[in-house]
């Protein structure tokens, strides 16, 4: 009973029957990886003694707590999997205590900011458009990336007939997305671009051509990492840091700002696809100083 061998079968599992996204089962792979690299392949038959061993040794690295909590539920998650599939009679990460990984407060792009990086998109229709996705849906990149033209809202002509975009979320879960105007033009100025972007004469052809961001890479969209990319220049033609302006922080400014524009968190929740609200809570803390602003204003005792 090999660690590679059990390691696939756990991830296939995963992938089978929980519905894990091919991100999530990278994730998984590295971790145990590490982990059975750590244990010198004995990861299948490890004590609790060495798990805990492990743990230390991940404290030891410097790791943030988000990481280390991160790699240990990979291990408990393959642990419990193992005892299930009869391949062990213990667990051994069932005493296994690691750090709370909590959560990093996000540096938020103000209004102000992604208005320049908006305008900077200047005359590239393709960028414009992602960037107004990004923003205006709240997309993440996995989601937009992968966007395809059958998602889209419909359409007759230049006349769009509805504003949802239909979007496939962590766990392979569906959900509609709203669009607002500048979303829905940004769209369409793309799209009559778009054709002369198709790859020709290739294999991949006729299925860069089902995606709204179609591209000759082996994938037949743009790729997550050529989209950060695109990104970072955009930053330095704004005049903005580049290491504040990725894909995930035009996500967070979408949900920030909908808060501070009076959305209530169930909303957003189900705008961002969250499955617990714990995770959109994330976003109230920017709204600390108006809520202090208005207790100093509003409240008779204030006075």
């Amino acid at each position: 009973m090999s660690d590679a061998a059990r390691i696939d079968a756990f991830l296939e599992m995963m992938s089978a029957e929980r519905g894990a996204s091919a991100n999530t089962l990278d994730a998984y792979g590295r971790d145990l990886a590490d982990a059975s690299s750590f244990l010198e392949g004995r990861l299948t038959r490890a004590s609790a003694k060495d798990v805990a061993r492990y743990a230390r040794w991940l404290a030891d690295q410097g790791l943030a707590p988000r990481s280390q909590a991160r790699k240990l539920s990979s291990l408990r998650r393959f642990c419990r999997f193992l005892f299930e599939e009869g391949d062990r009679k213990d667990d051994p990460t069932s005493k296994l205590e690691g750090p709370k990984a909590g959560r990093d407060i996000p540096d938020v792009l103000s209004r102000e900011e992604m208005s320049r990086l908006i305008e900077a998109c200047g005359d590239d229709m393709r960028l414009r458009c992602l960037v107004e996705l990004l923003y205006g849906a709240g997309l993440r990149v996995s989601e937009l990336v992968s966007l395809k033209l059958g998602n889209l809202p419909r359409r007759r002509g230049e006349r769009w007939e509805t504003s949802d975009i239909i979007v496939r979320g962590k766990g392979g879960k569906d959900r509609l997305c709203p669009l607002g105007t500048p979303a829905l033009d940004a769209i369409l100025a793309w799209l009559a671009q778009r054709e002369e972007t198709l790859p020709k004469g290739t294999l991949k052809a006729k299925s860069a051509a089902a995606y709204l961001f179609p591209s000759r890479g082996k994938e037949g969209h743009l790729t997550r990492r050529r989209l950060g990319q695109l990104l970072k220049d955009l930053a330095l033609a704004a005049g903005l840091d580049p290491d504040r302006v990725h894909p995930h922080a035009l996500r967070h400014a979408y949900a920030t700002h909908l808060l501070q524009g009076g959305a209530d968190l169930r909303s957003v929740q189900t705008l961002l696809g969250h499955a617990d609200i714990s995770t959109t809570e994330i976003y109230t803390h920017v709204l600390t100083d108006e809520l202090a602003e208005l207790l100093e204003t509003a409240h008779p005792l204030a006075r």
